[in-house]
């Protein structure tokens, strides 16, 4: 099952398969992109019939999407072209404020703490989104994205879903959801309910 879907997709057959409720989607290969583009704008057939191959092993049945994982910056900048293939965009936080910045999230603790005592910084750019930098780029990878389709479904996945502050960023710009690690769902459940209550322009500025 890893292997047609990748770690984080067995892990969603596997919460399936208990019975957890999980977004229906999962993200496939710039291969699938590919075949996308060749195949005249249809989803490929292999997909359907590993998706199919992959429930009738665990004994479930979902409804799924098929999406793009965003990770660096330049997917955010032709998000306009990636939306063609995808029923959803997950900005990968993590990963995208390393290509951004240039540096590493493992070995950034040697340093961010002089950035930010010589106001180079304000804060962690791993712990709450850099707005003006990769929130940019989030952004513009959401306006593109919706420009070509719409119904464009959005969401983060990083460790910026279970920060506050970066979750009312996400809500200015129009994301439909977070993703992050269990123990900080209940903190991105209730700020995510602020920002519906009070959103702010100037979110976590």
């Amino acid at each position: 099952m890893r292997d047609p879907l990748g770690g984080k997709g067995a892990g969603l057959a596997e919460m399936t398969s208990t019975g957890l409720p999980v977004p229906p989607g999962f993200t496939v290969s710039t291969d699938v992109c590919a075949l996308f583009e060749s195949g005249g704008g249809k989803v490929p057939q292999a997909v359907d019939r590993v998706a199919s191959e992959v429930m009738k092993a665990a004994g479930v049945k979902v409804r799924y999407l098929t999406g793009t994982m965003i990770e660096l910056p330049r997917g955010a900048i032709v998000a306009a072209d990636l939306a063609k293939y995808s029923d959803f965009f997950s900005f990968g936080t993590n990963d995208l404020t390393q290509m951004t910045f240039g540096f590493s999230r493992d070995d950034s603790a040697k340093f961010l703490r002089a950035y930010r005592d010589q106001r180079i910084l304000d804060r962690d750019p791993f712990a709450s989104i850099d707005i003006d930098g990769v929130g940019r780029l989030v952004e513009m990878g959401a306006t593109e994205g919706r420009r070509t389709r719409p119904s464009l479904k959005l969401g983060v996945c990083g460790e910026h879903g279970g920060d506050p502050a970066s979750i009312q960023f996400f809500a200015r710009v129009g994301l439909d959801y977070v993703s992050a690690s269990p123990y900080r769902v209940p903190t991105a459940r209730l700020a995510a309910a602020h920002a519906a209550l009070r959103p702010s322009d100037d979110a976590a500025r």
